[in-house]
């Protein structure tokens, strides 16, 4: 087990990073002051539920299950884990776990952060995107049908176990999704990384043990550093939003669970480089680079074809990232370097829109 720390005074928490952790007695018991609820979904439940109750020992513990998909992350599937909560008269004590992906822990650290105005939770990922992403940071929400992720809180959870040994379960599909969002990290931050997920993406794709932690670790440890130098996005963490607002326009467009979340923020990047290109901010050769890593990952780097300019528009207006009715985007100095932007020329958008959507 090897353990990333983000330290945040009194919200530090360790990331555990290992194989079998799920199972590990004590792993988990050890944060929970006095009765646990996990919160899981239909396809996560019988792979992993029981370990899951069985590694909290003598603790009392109960659960919930959700249906499973993007399309199920509302107010009112999240309700549902408050009426357990209520039914079964849990205290602000208690201690809520996230066992699943990113919308399970999204919608059970929004739960936390309400139920009795803020209660623990722990985050145990078990899709790669999850792992290296949003189970990080203590961003929680739910969708709403005219925006991604607009009704939530900064809610920090006490500690985040990634059991590598649950990506054997995950399909392909969703595997290639969460390659998205490490590339991401060698696109903003890291070009070394990005040159070592050139060298190592067949191994990545083969779910090669080794390679798919040592992706992990990086992925978590540039994040930590983000969150711990901007932890509610006044700065430095926006850049971790590379692609998103193109991303999370064509997820809302589209309907929730059409487009994976990694495959969105696939194509938002592959739009974000060509805006940066138009912009002179990078040269044909970087974003052809760009692009091909994207697709070595099989991933896409063009929005679906229903996807319109004008959707486009509409959506990304109603982005978080929207400040004073300007759109902001992450732009692409190179590869490892990127800034935030809302002074750009408009009229580069409206040709990366015109080049993707025509």
């Amino acid at each position: 087990m090897q353990t990333v720390s983000i330290e945040l005074g009194d919200r530090s928490y360790p990331i555990h990073i290992g194989s079998d952790l799920i199972g590990q007695r004590g792993l988990l018991a050890e944060s929970v002051r006095n009765r646990a609820m996990v919160v899981t979904n239909e396809t996560i439940a019988p792979l992993y539920l029981d370990k899951t109750l069985a590694s909290l020992g003598n603790i009392p513990s109960s659960s919930v299950i959700l249906p499973d998909g993007e399309s199920f992350k509302n107010l009112d599937e999240l309700n549902k884990i408050f009426s357990a909560l209520l039914s079964e008269n849990f205290d602000r004590n208690c201690t809520l776990i996230a066992l699943g992906g990113g919308v399970i822990g999204d919608m059970t650290g929004y739960a936390a952060a309400s139920y009795q105005r803020g209660v623990d939770f722990i985050q145990v990922p078990t899709t790669l995107l999850a792992q290296v992403d949003s189970s990080v940071g203590g961003k929680t929400a739910v969708n709403h049908a005219l925006g991604k992720n607009m009704i939530g809180a900064f809610h920090q959870p006490i500690s985040v176990i990634a059991d590598m040994s649950t990506l054997v379960t995950l399909d392909d599909r969703e595997l290639r999704a969460g390659l998205a969002e490490v590339i991401k990290y060698g696109f903003i931050i890291d070009a070394d990384f990005f040159k070592w997920l050139e060298d190592n993406m067949g191994a990545l794709l083969s779910r090669d043990a080794l390679a798919t932690a040592t992706a992990v670790k990086r992925s978590c440890e540039i994040k930590a550093r983000v969150v711990e130098a901007d932890e509610r996005e006044h700065g430095i963490r926006a850049l971790l939003n590379l692609g998103h607002t193109f991303g999370h326009a064509i997820e809302a467009a589209m309907g929730y669970g059409h487009w994976l979340h990694g495959e969105a923020v696939s194509a938002g990047i592959a739009m974000a480089m060509d805006i940066s290109r138009r912009l002179k901010l990078i040269d044909h050769d970087t974003e052809a680079r760009g692009l091909r890593l994207l697709e070595k990952a099989g991933l896409p780097i063009t929005p679906p074809t229903e996807m319109t300019a004008d959707l486009f528009l509409r959506y990304m207006a109603r982005d978080k990232k929207v400040l004073s009715g300007n759109i902001r985007l992450i732009l692409l100095d190179g590869i490892g370097q990127a800034h935030v932007s809302q002074d750009f020329d408009h009229s580069a958008l409206h040709a990366t829109l015109a080049h993707f959507c025509d």
